[in-house]
């Protein structure tokens, strides 16, 4: 079995750190979530962001993802997004997700096979994850399991 990112909506990073023992994750917890196998939310969700706010690759990844919760030494982590992701995610309409949907495609993390409908798919499953969480003032976050 792969690595599981579950992406999900929590009021605060204490919320977000509990589903951390979730079995099932944090939809166990009923909580919105987006469930993605390889697509993660360090090098894979900093492309992305690049992409949609037109912010240099470098700069994005320099932003620290500190996890807000660990356990099995690391396997398992709650890491929350950054607020510029999600913003770009929230004001992005169908059109220009789609277009930032084919470069992302071609990138190197996706060995350049990446079908770039299924990822024009995973970015819209996560702005309506995102606009939700800009409505309830909650923030995105990712639950790994390794």
């Amino acid at each position: 079995m792969g690595v599981l990112f579950d992406y999900f909506a929590a009021p605060d990073n204490d919320a977000a750190a509990a589903t951390i023992d979730l079995v099932g994750g944090p939809s166990e917890a009923s909580s919105p979530t987006v469930q993605l196998k390889g697509v993660d939310p360090f090098v894979q969700l900093g492309t992305a962001e690049s992409l949609l706010t037109g912010v240099d690759y470098d700069t994005v990844i320099a932003r620290d993802l500190a996890p807000v919760a660990m356990a099995d030494e690391g396997a398992r982590l709650v890491v929350p997004l950054t607020e510029e992701l999600s913003d770009a995610l929230s004001d992005a309409d169908a059109a220009r997700l789609r277009e930032v949907a084919e470069p992302w495609s071609r990138t190197e993390e996706f060995g350049g096979q990446a079908d770039p409908a299924d990822l024009a798919a995973v970015l819209t499953g996560l702005a309506e994850l995102a606009r939700g969480a800009k409505t309830r003032g909650d923030r995105l976050c990712c639950w790994v399991c390794v």
